[in-house]
């Protein structure tokens, strides 16, 4: 199998970090917010055991990959071509994609446009939404505008946590008083143990109510961290050690990258205007977690993809997961891409 190696590899001018192990057909791993390629720790011994090539990435703005002053860098078309270029540049002429969180709507979008390159698509947390990226309550393919779905979730009175991020403004002043504490406690609240120990139930009362009560909506002049829950001490699948990692990263590279992504939303929905209506053809499989906010808002979209991707593989749904799946339910998540890799032979 052999051991794990990092590089960085150019990729038509962006400096991408790599980290890569194994051999046989490639299979690409793309992590979301904050995250890094150490998302993945758990998947790449066992994905490279199977008989892959398995590289896991640093997404430009992230890590040890290039980071871009224009926040235009962090539009959907160059994440996509992050992913074509990267194949070329190992050398290799066709891959598999899985992506979680932000790393889901890059790999949804990069097989829905190429693939001639991607031989199969597996999205982790966010459900395949079409031009809309993100798929939210109302809107599963990107039917309306992201800006007409954000003010509509969110009330008059508060602005949408993706509304919130692109400003690039108050929330990286919020994150940079306490960003290791910032971290630590957004992945405790997304979590399955956090969410289910709050008792919250996501098929009770009215989903846009739950949505404004949350988190995910921030009061003018407040704090999304004020929302936040703290865990009392750290699991076994996020130690101090592993948030060393992601904060030490954001410490050394900054913020405004990753929260591009979020400032693109409505690009993404314009720039992929020509692809509306299209099918995705290239064979796929979501993953989620039961108390997965990303998963709960894709419901509809879940519920209507064989409409828009004819082959389709199916969802698995893990029980008691938040929104960090392949870390919180490392075994759960390591049988559904082994399923998900066997039905592409």
């Amino acid at each position: 199998m052999g051991e794990r190696q990092h590089r960085l590899v150019d990729v038509n001018g962006v400096r991408l970090h790599v980290v890569e192990e194994g051999e046989g057909p490639l299979v690409i791993l793309v992590h979301g917010f904050p995250e890094l390629w150490y998302s993945w720790r758990f998947q790449m011994p066992v994905i490279a055991g199977a008989g892959y090539r398995v590289v896991a990435i640093d997404q430009r703005g992230y890590g040890r990959s290039s980071k871009f002053w224009d926040p235009d860098a962090y539009r959907i078309h160059p994440l996509v071509a992050d992913l074509v270029g990267l194949v070329a540049a190992l050398g290799e002429k066709q891959a598999i994609l899985i992506g979680h969180d932000w790393g889901a709507p890059v790999v949804w979008t990069a097989a829905w446009l190429h693939p001639e390159v991607f031989t199969g698509v597996m999205g982790m947390s966010v459900p395949f939404a079409g031009r809309g990226l993100i798929g939210l309550p109302g809107n599963p393919f990107g039917e309306r505008s992201p800006h007409e779905v954000h003010l509509a979730l969110s009330g008059p009175d508060q602005d949408f946590y993706q509304v919130y991020f692109s400003t690039l403004g108050p929330i990286i002043t919020e994150i940079e008083r306490d960003l290791r504490g910032w971290v630590r406690d957004l992945t405790w609240t997304a979590s399955g143990a956090a969410l289910s120990g709050a008792g919250i139930d996501f098929d009770a009362g009215d989903p846009i109510e739950l949505i404004r009560g949350s988190a995910f909506c921030i009061p003018p002049g407040a704090r999304m961290c004020e929302r936040f829950m703290s865990p009392d001490k750290m699991p076994a699948w996020f130690t101090e050690e592993d948030l060393d990692v992601y904060a030490d990263a954001l410490e050394c590279g900054g913020l405004s990258g990753p929260l591009s992504f979020y400032r693109n939303l409505e690009n993404g929905w314009n720039d992929l205007a020509p692809m509306q209506g299209k099918p995705m053809t290239v064979p796929a499989m979501f993953l989620g977690g039961e108390y997965d906010v990303g998963t709960w808002w894709g419901r509809e979209a879940l519920a209507r993809v064989s409409e828009v991707i004819p082959n389709w593989l199916g969802a698995r749904i893990v029980k008691g997961s938040g929104h960090w799946v392949q870390q919180e339910y490392p075994e759960e998540t390591n049988a559904a891409v082994l399923e998900f890799l066997r039905a592409l032979r």
